[in-house]
């Protein structure tokens, strides 16, 4: 997730480290700030598309922020990671061929490729950047680059699914940046019609979908509108400590199918295997992740999914 602070001109990152302190500060959630302690500012640049900065904190391990946004830090990447990859995946009963849109870190690829019956992975991330920053400098996250299955695409999510081929995907999953900037398409209804056309019968579609204590109202568009065309359209929440609010969530929908299959995704379609590598996601941690607050259980019930 990354979104630009209110400035003038292209964002400066080390801008935002005062007293040795980073200040996450920004307009999508206004009166609200989180900041780290820095220890050493390990990298800094632009791209074509963002300001990408790694710095190592003195509690979170290194940390990689994208336009002045925290998009993960080594100590509490596992609970994202894991979850937005093996809510999907373990929701479908046999990914043979997954498409990755975004998740240039390598978080999302290194645990789609823990799935010993894939096949194929095809991975589409903008920024070249971010992937070079994540090989350099957080080893952990960026293994599953090297795994014989995946192949890498330095280019747009948007156009790489319109012209994809029709029911080529069991799973896509959208580890996309919030809705502004580059990321902003992976938020249109052109984008979700189009992932809908590519996914096979039963596929499951799981996108990063934003903060409940901060977007209700975007999380009930993207379900309702940009949902449409699935058979189920949920909604999972994910903590994460040094985001937002400590919350982000996964908006989740399964393509309608020849079979009797149910719709939603709230129970595991199989067992996780007990040797799997896993620090944060368990069949108790996916059931879990649909039980929202009231206010907001109540606000989705409407959709009628």
């Amino acid at each position: 997730m990354s979104a630009a602070p209110e400035t003038e001109g292209p964002l400066d990152g080390r801008t935002l480290i005062k007293d040795g302190w980073f200040m996450e500060k920004n307009q999508q959630w206004p009166g609200q700030a989180n900041s780290l302690e820095v220890k050493e500012v390990l990298s800094h640049c632009r791209s074509d598309f963002q300001d990408v900065l790694v710095f190592e904190s003195t509690t979170w391990g290194k940390v990689l922020v994208l336009d002045g946004v925290i998009q993960l830090t080594e100590r509490d990447e596992m609970s994202y990671q894991e979850m937005l990859a093996h809510i999907p995946m373990f929701s479908h009963p046999d990914p043979k061929s997954v498409l990755i849109v975004g998740g240039g870190d390598g978080g999302m690829l290194r645990e789609v490729v823990k799935h010993t019956g894939v096949e194929h992975v095809k991975m589409c991330e903008i920024d070249g950047k971010v992937i070079e920053a994540s090989k350099e400098y957080f080893p952990k996250q960026s293994t599953g680059f090297a795994d014989p299955r995946a192949d890498l695409l330095i280019g747009d999510g948007l156009a790489f699914a319109r012209a994809a081929a029709d029911e080529t995907y069991d799973v896509i999953i959208v580890d996309s940046s919030d809705p502004v900037g580059p990321a902003d398409g992976l938020f249109s209804k052109d984008f979700y019609a189009n992932a809908h056309r590519i996914l096979k019968p039963n596929g499951i579609l799981a996108t990063q979908g934003e903060c409940l204590w901060v977007n209700g109202e975007f999380i009930e568009i993207l379900l309702k509108e940009n949902l449409a065309p699935f058979a189920s359209a949920e909604y999972a929440s994910i903590q994460v400590p040094t985001y937002p609010s400590g919350q982000i969530g996964c908006c989740i929908g399964r393509k309608a199918g020849a079979t009797s299959t149910l719709p939603s995704c709230r129970e595991p379609a199989r067992e996780v295997p007990a040797d799997m590598d896993l620090r944060y996601y368990s069949k108790d941690m996916h059931q879990a992740a649909f039980a929202l607050p009231a206010f907001m259980a109540k606000r989705l019930s409407a959709l009628g999914k």
